[in-house]
């Protein structure tokens, strides 16, 4: 099998095991995006995050923990799952093809982790119901920052061999990502308090 790049492959000539690889690997077609694959991938994994959230419970002692096991669910299966599509994307000629982003839903799943305390559904006297997806905004543009300037372990991670290279880098930018939003968000938040 041969993969181009951002050229779809023949999937007529595909195994069903390549096949699937590719649906996931692309981040449902995602990376077939011609501008900025890894951006049109990072925003579909902030959607499908969005819909989760809004279908999960509302209120409750366990609603916040609910959001947090689904996210858990997402980050972890798609850590296992991305490392096999996207190793079996991967090739000697083209070891990180562009359509492959996967990683980047990953990645971005991991800088949303704060956002399960957002309360998804109900207004209150400081936020407007919509208040989340601000936050979910801030975190996107973080990821996509981190992921392009790919600070120390990122580089580094993205030199290991198949799957595991493709996805661990965005990890780390995702990990990244995560402590700095987190941090402009409760600066943000407290200064909406205070001033």
């Amino acid at each position: 099998m041969i993969w181009t790049g951002w050229a779809t492959p023949d999937l007529r000539k595909m195994s069903w095991a390549d096949r699937l690889a590719w649906l996931i690997g692309s981040g449902f077609g995602s990376g077939l995006s011609p501008l900025a694959p890894g951006t049109a991938g990072a925003g579909a994994a902030a959607i499908i995050y969005c819909a989760l959230m809004f279908l999960l419970p509302a209120d409750g002692p366990f609603a916040t923990l609910l959001r947090l096991l689904v996210l858990a669910v997402l980050i972890l299966g798609g850590t296992v799952v991305g490392v096999w599509a996207t190793g079996r994307m991967s090739t000697d000629a083209n070891p990180d093809p562009g359509t492959a982003v996967w990683d980047e839903f990953v990645g971005m799943w991991i800088t949303l982790i704060p956002t399960a305390w957002a309360s998804w559904h109900l207004s209150s006297a400081l936020f407007a119901p919509w208040w989340p997806l601000w936050w979910v905004a801030l975190c996107f543009f973080a990821f996509r920052a981190f992921d392009t300037l790919k600070p120390w372990p990122c580089r580094r991670l993205e030199d290991l061999h198949g799957g595991w290279g493709i996805m661990l880098d965005d990890l780390a930018a995702g990990v990244w990502a995560l402590v700095v939003s987190t941090l402009v968000y409760f600066a943000i938040m407290v200064a909406m308090v205070y001033l």
